[in-house]
C-alpha cells in the first residue's frame, strides 16, 4: 500500500518527544492538557492568518504539532484513555478546518479554494473514521501507525502532507488558491484510495 512519509517521520522524533514527555509527565502535564493547548496555538495559527501576519501562523503550525506529538507521548507514559483519544481527534479537526477558513476570509480571491478544501477534508474525515469504526469492530490493525486511539488507514495524505501544505500556504500565501486546489485534489485521490482498501479489506 502506500507508503507516506508519516510512519518514517515519526521513527526520527519520536526519541526526542518521549524525551520531552516524560519530564513533563514527571511535572504532572496531563496529555489532555496538552492537546488543549496546542487546539489553540492552531486557532491561534488561523488568527494571524487573517491578520496577513504569516509568520507567527507559520510559527503557531509548528508549535500545535509539537504539542500533538507530546500529547499522544504522554498519553503512552500515563497510559492513554479513550476521551484523551477523541479530544486528540477533534481538536485536529478543528486546527485542520481553520486553516483554510481563515485563508477564505482573508481574501475573496481563496473562498472558493478553501470551500474545496474543507470539504475534501470532510471527505477525508469521514473516510478514515468510517474505516476506523468498522476496523475496531473487526480487530483489524497492522500496528503500522504505531498504538493509537483510532485504527489508521493509510492514505496519501496524512498529517505530515497536510502540515507541508499548511507551512507552504504560510510561506507562499500568494499561490494559497493554486495549492489549495492542488491538496483538494490530492485528498480526494486519497478517499479513493481509502474506498478501494475498504473494498478489499472488508468483503
Amino acid at each position: 500500500e502506500s507508503a507516506m512519509f508519516d510512519v518514517a517521520l515519526r521513527r526520527l522524533v519520536d526519541p526526542a518527544l518521549f524525551r520531552m514527555a516524560r519530564v513533563l509527565a514527571a511535572a504532572r502535564f496531563s496529555a489532555n492538557a496538552l492537546t488543549i493547548t496546542g487546539a489553540a496555538i492552531g486557532l491561534g495559527a488561523a488568527f494571524f492568518i487573517t491578520q496577513a501576519h504569516y509568520s507567527a501562523a507559520l510559527a503557531c503550525i509548528v508549535l500545535n504539532r509539537l504539542f500533538d506529538g507530546l500529547d499522544g507521548a504522554i498519553a503512552r507514559i500515563n497510559g492513554p484513555t479513550d476521551f484523551g483519544g477523541y479530544l486528540d481527534s477533534l481538536c485536529d479537526f478543528l486546527f485542520y478546518v481553520s486553516v483554510p477558513v481563515a485563508f477564505g476570509i482573508i481574501s475573496t480571491d481563496n473562498q472558493m479554494p478553501a470551500l474545496a478544501l474543507v470539504a475534501s477534508f470532510t471527505l477525508t474525515a469521514v473516510s478514515f473514521l468510517g474505516y476506523a469504526a468498522i476496523a475496531a469492530r473487526r480487530n483489524d490493525d497492522d500496528g503500522a501507525h504505531g498504538p493509537k486511539a483510532f485504527i489508521y488507514s493509510t492514505g496519501l495524505m496524512e498529517s505530515g502532507e497536510t502540515i507541508a501544505f499548511f507551512l507552504l500556504f504560510c510561506l507562499f500565501p500568494a499561490f494559497f488558491p493554486t495549492l489549495a486546489l492542488i491538496f483538494a485534489a490530492l485528498c480526494i485521490l486519497t478517499v479513493a484510495q481509502r474506498v478501494a482498501f475498504a473494498a478489499k479489506s472488508f468483503s
